[in-house]
């Protein structure tokens, strides 16, 4: 179904962007029946840019002041007014896939928490801050891919959890060095580490135990997101298969260098990629 004129130019930005930076995600969204895949690249579009207003240079004041805009911006264009090129696609799929505002207000909430110095002291806070960045985009995606059973947003909710986790393991030295350490202080202090133990890099063994069980509870969440895969029609079904095969190939590779992270990022192939778009196709149009 072709989007109104009107609304053309702003899904062409979100396309641009989402092709250009969405990274993991842009080559599952192929699979995805072209009204779909329009309105997944505006919900990136908006997490992009308001990921970007948080990890852009400039003070914490200024940023959360950008962020305090941006949020007005977007309630603005529930009402049809739009202050970005991205607002319009946005407000079309919103109302279109019946997708709750909230769950984009949780996403400004834990960018503005990324704003200071970032320490963790449980998971429980971890969970917190996995749901706002992450679960709540699964809980998003849902809604424009299609599902059944209020069960599937729990999955979802885990799937985002999972996902966070392991850009988390991926990113510690990164964030470590940038003052973010999201790994709970409770988990340093169950083996033993103290944060500065992160400098040393894979030299300490410690470490790398801690770095294990956050990837085996990263595992956890992945099984138990599995039970979202029944309850969507299936081009989301496949489009999420692409995204949970991908990041566990990252999560995978972690653990084939022994949960070393520190020695160059971790990545996932650009032909493995390739390979879970073509094991989804048949999914995609329910062959299986």
């Amino acid at each position: 179904m072709p989007v109104p004129s009107r609304l053309q130019p702003s899904y062409a930005y979100c396309e641009r962007l989402a092709r250009r930076e969405a990274g993991n995600f842009y080559h599952a969204f192929q699979i995805l029946p072209r009204p779909q895949r329009r309105a997944m690249c505006a919900l990136y579009a908006f997490m992009r840019v308001t990921d970007d207003l948080a990890d852009g240079p400039g003070a914490a004041a200024d940023k959360r002041a950008a962020l305090k805009q941006w949020r007005t911006d977007l309630h603005a264009a529930l009402a049809g007014q739009y202050r970005h090129a991205l607002y319009p696609a946005l407000h079309h799929v919103l109302t279109r896939y019946g997708v709750p505002v909230e769950y984009l207000d949780a996403v400004i909430d834990g960018c503005e928490s990324d704003l200071e110095l970032v320490a963790v002291p449980d998971f429980d806070t971890l969970y917190r801050y996995c749901y706002r960045v992450a679960s709540a985009v699964g809980l998003a995606c849902i809604h424009i891919w299609g599902f059944r059973g209020d069960e599937a947003k729990r999955y979802a909710e885990h799937a985002g959890v999972a996902l966070q986790l392991t850009n988390i393991l991926r990113d510690l030295p990164e964030d470590w060095r940038c003052g973010r350490l999201y790994l709970p202080a409770e988990d340093f202090e169950q083996f033993g580490c103290v944060p500065e133990m992160i400098d040393n890099g894979s030299g300490d063994g410690r470490v790398r135990a801690l770095i294990r069980f956050e990837a085996e509870r990263a595992r956890q969440y992945y099984r138990s997101a599995e039970g979202l895969t029944p309850l969507l029609r299936p081009p989301g079904r496949a489009v999420f298969q692409v995204i949970l095969r991908t990041y566990r190939g990252l999560l995978d590779e972690i653990e084939r260098r022994d949960y070393d992270v520190f020695r160059g990022r971790v990545r996932v192939s650009p032909w493995r990629k390739a390979a879970f778009v073509l094991r989804a196709l048949p999914v995609r149009w329910g062959w299986v």
